[in-house]
């Protein structure tokens, strides 16, 4: 896979930006399908930021496409042990590797990690292999082995040994051992059918206690690394007197199956080793040899009653069996060994792990289903059906679990969203296994919806109507229309503003663009505008803006700023006559005075009354017809001339009137009717009748004047014209004749040398011989 990337990356080289990103996006497809894994090595105990490979070189990705989508490097665990730098492209380790830390327990040591992409997300996996390095030796449990061997030993005994334990493997493992020379021992080096090398001390001379009753060995034990490690201990003989028996296991192998959860102190097995021998040379004691630290933790052994009992916690996960060996030693030095194999059962004692990988806080509420909000991994650290999980997500939300790869889960949207419903989200994820005692955990994560402009604004009607009494001052406020968006933010901000439209005039009203309020810009008058419609929008703030409109009505209330009107009889003229016979009956109709209000309602509504008469019994006014009638019969004692005054008033607060003046005159016939109105035929006229006509007779005197002088002015230009035209007829026809500067001297007509003009100049001027009156003509002018 590593080598894949590394053709693809060189053949590439040359080629444009274009097709490197289109076979990137390919390359990603393959590795998320999990057909290719990157894979490195590295030896362990390099220093910290040690270059690892070459990420952005190896997967043909150009630079800016790492920083661009965002690329980083996760490790598997809790624990991040590399770092990808967007910048150059190189992978590193975060610390120096300790392979015996990290895998204590394997021969081969694998660090698995994903490079994950954004937009769109794409992973890639890879692994590096740790290589192990020899920087171990090999050491002994004790520094000092201790055996007690009978001097009847026959040649050819075999007395095991206490392995060395070395932490690095491979070739940098334990190989060898030697034991330092000795004319009694060998060493013979074993291996078991679990691969691992077992020690045994061969005895080949008959020992002689009398002659040497202890023997120091050394032995050393040695790596294949380069250069080899060793280690040493001192193996001390005791020779002892004759022990006939040795002691005698029940089995050669105890097998136990262990649960990882067993308790503190609970019994694991009992082995038993007899020895048919009296005395201190029968009494058998029991201790571990061979035996790993690990194990000696979790495991101990009673000497004398040869139980083995739990003193750790026992942890499937960490190791899935324990191999010990007991040693039975009888009083006399005789001993005998025996394995233990503890094999340990998984328990569903770990809950599922969800690591949160990617997460989008923030998705608009257009996304489109299907779209990936978040990706995260479950892990249980343990086996078959306790360490199968599954993922659920809590209630009912619009929300669903993908799974990819590697127990990976996508989070997506499966159906639209709208802010307006719901604006966030807390999605608890469930992990559960497959366990008989099912555990679980959960995750909590938080997506809150972005607000997109999908809600135009909304008035709270869809008329307004408004009021305001006319003669209003400038700038009245008179209401507020409201309109609310159920979107958030920008788009929710609300503007008003009112529509034009072509043709008509401006309108009278404002709308503050911010709150919506309502203003009067100048005085009304009801009697020019009761009413009037007009249409505001309210448009939010997104992009595309999105508006309503509504109609605001404004109904103009009337104010009683008008007086009645006269219409009957006129308010400027001279008081009206009325001629009213003496043989009047009473309810004679005299008059009628008509009046009207340009205000309305009860502000136009009239009544008439009677305000001022000479005789005041003697007439009467209706109250809303304004008709003047006698209110009894006239009689002769009544004075022939009357004068009344009718009110006139309207019902507005306050109210308005006007008064009109009528002339009455009591008549007996037509003689003394024309002499009430101002004619007396035995006495002539009147002044005012006189002043009229002298006037009419001056007009008509004017216009005879300036007619016969018009007709004079004709006739005079016409014989004007008449003459002129007999006397050029009469005339000969007309010769030039030039005369000189000199010539007019006499005549005192100077043009050379007096005058305004300058001596400069010179005019020559010809005059026909028999013109009637002096006609000259400047022609040029004479130069020097």
């Amino acid at each position: 896979g590593w080598l894949f990337w590394r053709v693809m990356a060189c053949g590439r080289r040359s080629r444009d930006r274009k097709r490197q990103v289109i076979l990137f996006i390919l390359c990603v497809c393959v590795c998320q399908s999990g057909a290719e894994t990157l894979r490195y090595s590295l030896p362990e105990e390099m220093e910290r930021d040690s270059f690892v490979a070459n990420i952005a070189k190896d997967l043909g990705v150009p630079l800016s496409q790492l920083a661009a989508r965002k690329a980083r490097v996760v490790s598997e665990g809790n624990e991040q042990l590399f770092r990808l730098n967007q910048n150059t492209g190189v992978l590193t380790a975060k610390e120096s590797l300790d392979r015996e830390e990290i895998c204590p327990q394997s021969d081969t040591c694998t660090l698995v990690f994903k490079i994950f992409f954004e937009n769109p997300l794409q992973l890639i996996r890879g692994e590096v292999e740790v290589r192990d390095v020899n920087d171990n030796s090999p050491v002994f449990p004790e520094k000092e082995m201790v055996l007690k061997i009978l001097e009847t030993a026959s040649p050819g005994s075999r007395f095991p040994l206490e392995s060395a334990q070395d932490k690095d493997v491979g070739i940098n493992g334990l190989q060898n051992y030697s034991l330092g020379p000795n004319p009694h021992f060998s060493l013979a080096i074993g291996t078991g059918k679990d691969g691992v090398k077992y020690l045994e001390l061969v005895l080949q001379h008959q020992l002689d206690r009398e002659e040497q009753g202890e023997l120091n060995l050394l032995l050393t034990a040695t790596d294949g690394g380069s250069p080899p490690r060793s280690g040493t201990a001192q193996v001390r003989i005791v020779v002892l007197d004759a022990n006939d028996n040795s002691p005698v296991f029940e089995r050669e192998t105890y097998e136990v199956r262990l649960a990882e959860n067993s308790p503190l102190e609970q019994l694991v097995v009992r082995v038993a080793a007899a020895d048919p021998d009296e005395g201190s040379n029968g009494e058998v004691h029991y201790v571990f040899t061979q035996t790993s630290e690990r194990s000696r933790q979790l495991f101990q052994l009673n000497p004398s009653t040869g139980e083995i009992r739990v003193t750790g916690k026992l942890d499937f996960e960490e190791a899935k069996s324990h191999k010990m060996v007991v040693k039975a030693t009888d009083g006399g030095g005789l001993s005998a060994h025996c394995k233990v194999q503890v094999e340990v059962l998984d328990m569903n004692d770990n809950a599922p792990e969800i690591a949160l990988t990617s997460l989008t806080a923030s998705i608009p509420e257009d996304a489109p289903p299907r779209t990936v909000v978040a990706l995260f991994s479950v892990r249980d650290r343990d086996s078959g059906d306790n360490g199968r999980t599954e993922c659920s997500i809590d209630g009912d939300l619009p929300f669903s679990l993908t799974p990819t790869f590697d127990n990976y889960y996508e989070l997506r949207t499966n159906a639209a969203l709208d802010r307006e419903r719901t604006a966030e989200y807390n999605i608890t994820i469930t992990a559960t296994d497959w366990g008989r005692k099912r555990l679980s955990s959960q995750e909590s994560i938080f997506v809150q919806i972005s607000d997109v402009n999908d809600n135009p604004p909304e008035f709270t009607q869809e008329i307004y109507t408004m009021s305001v009494t006319e003669n209003n001052s400038p700038m009245l406020r008179i209401g507020s229309m409201k309109a609310t968006d159920a979107d958030a933010g920008i788009n929710a901000r609300v503007n008003y503003a009112l529509v034009r439209q072509e043709g008509k005039e401006q309108p009278e009203v404002s709308v503050n663009a911010e709150n919506g309020d309502v203003y009067i810009l100048r005085p009304l008058d009801y009697e020019k505008v009761r009413a009037f419609e007009v249409t505001v929008r309210a448009a939010d703030g997104g992009s595309p803006p999105l508006s309503a409109q509504a109609v605001l009505r404004v109904v103009v209330r009337d104010e009683n700023d008008n007086a009645p009107v006269l219409l009957h009889p006129q308010p400027d003229s001279s008081a009206a006559g009325e001629l009213v016979p003496r043989w009047a009956p009473s309810g004679y109709l005299v008059a009628k005075v008509v009046a009207v209000d340009a205000d309305a309602g009860q502000n136009a509504w009239l009544s008439y009354e009677l305000a001022k008469a000479t005789e005041p019994a003697l007439f009467r006014v209706g109250l809303h017809s304004g008709e003047v009638r006698t209110a009894r019969a006239v009689t002769e004692r009544d004075a022939a001339r009357q004068r009344l005054i009718v009110l006139v008033r309207d019902r507005g607060q306050p109210p308005r009137s006007a008064t009109a003046t009528l002339a009455v005159a009591l008549v007996d016939g037509f003689s003394d009717a024309f002499r009430q109105l101002g004619h007396d035929p035995a006495g002539g006229k009147q002044p005012q009748v006189a002043e009229e006509e002298m006037l009419t007779t001056y007009l008509i005197a004017s216009l005879v004047c300036v007619s016969s002088l018009f007709f004079l002015s004709v006739l005079v230009l016409t014989a004007n014209t008449i003459c002129k035209a007999r006397v050029r007829a009469e005339l000969p026809p007309p010769s030039a004749s030039c005369y000189a500067d000199g010539d007019f001297a006499s005549d005192g007509v100077g043009v050379g040398s007096t005058g305004t003009l300058s001596p400069a100049y010179r005019y020559e001027m010809c005059l026909t011989s028999g013109s009637g009156r002096s006609e000259f003509q400047f022609l040029r002018p004479i130069l020097p």
